[in-house]
């Protein structure tokens, strides 16, 4: 891995070929990337960033990952959302607009993307936070999503919130803990979703600092137990970044898991390996 695994968040990269927008709020957009070559049209990869919900952080930060997915030749949007810490974000409306965004994005990027867009539902992949809004998506707007793979995700609100990720960020999403608004919990938290019946791959780096790897172990287990057809991959050496760095020794395994999606939609048999 490289010697500051956060080199990718501010690595530069191409700029986007469109950006569209799927609302009237200035951060109700998601910037699309042509794919690389010719050939037939193909499902659309809608990428969610993470960055605990805050709005320092946005999709600029996955542009190396999205501008690789492009070159190998896949269309790609990086859906923005509103976030915490700004007018609008939080709860309600940050799920709101990625449930809108991801039910949009593929007429809209059809249309910017004449002949390079099939009219499968797209796959989503979502890192951290982006892969609890992507689990949130497919459990409760099923038909919007032709697969999910969930890097390092926020798979439990309840216990990020009692491990104080990323000092509050939960609470700040939601507007308080569980035991104060226990339905808004009841509704986003993946692990309260199971069983979810899209396509899910989830992968997590057993070196992660920013979500525990139990998390995504635990609800991968959860899930199956509901009867999810779930993939996990943990990888020993990999850490909370390079999961999204295409210039990483998990990007292989990154890679094989979105082919696995876009190539096979059966339902993923509850077996499926964990290492």
């Amino acid at each position: 891995m490289p010697a500051d695994p956060r080199a990718v968040l501010t690595r530069p990269a191409p700029d986007p070929d469109h950006t569209v927008a799927y609302g009237e709020h200035p951060d109700q957009i998601a910037d699309l990337r042509e794919p690389a070559g010719g050939g037939p049209a193909r499902r659309l990869v809608v990428v969610v960033h993470g960055g605990f919900w805050r709005a320092e952080y946005d999709r600029r930060h996955t542009g190396p990952l999205a501008a690789a997915l492009a070159a190998s030749g896949r269309p790609v949007a990086q859906l923005e959302y509103r976030r915490t810490g700004q007018p609008g974000g939080g709860w309600p409306n940050t799920l709101t607009d990625v449930l809108v965004g991801v039910a949009e994005l593929r007429r809209l990027a059809a249309a910017a993307m004449p002949g390079r867009v099939s009219t499968a539902p797209p796959v989503i992949v979502g890192h951290s936070a982006g892969g609890h809004l992507a689990l949130y998506v497919a459990a409760t707007a099923p038909e919007t999503v032709g697969g999910v793979l969930a890097l390092a995700p926020v798979a439990d609100l309840v216990e990020a919130h009692r491990l104080d990720l990323d000092g509050g960020a939960v609470a700040e999403l939601l507007g308080g803990g569980p035991d104060e608004v226990p339905d808004r919990y009841a509704a986003t938290d993946p692990r309260s979703l199971v069983p979810i019946r899209s396509r899910t791959v989830v992968v997590h780096g057993e070196m992660d600092q920013q979500v525990p790897v139990r998390m995504s172990r635990d609800f991968v287990a959860a899930a199956r137990l509901a009867g999810s057809g779930i993939a996990y991959f943990e990888l020993s050496e990999c850490e909370h970044f390079g999961l999204i760095d295409p210039e990483s020794a998990a990007w292989p395994t990154v890679a094989a898991a979105l082919r696995s999606l876009e190539e096979d939609q059966r339902p993923i048999d509850a077996a499926s390996p964990t290492r």
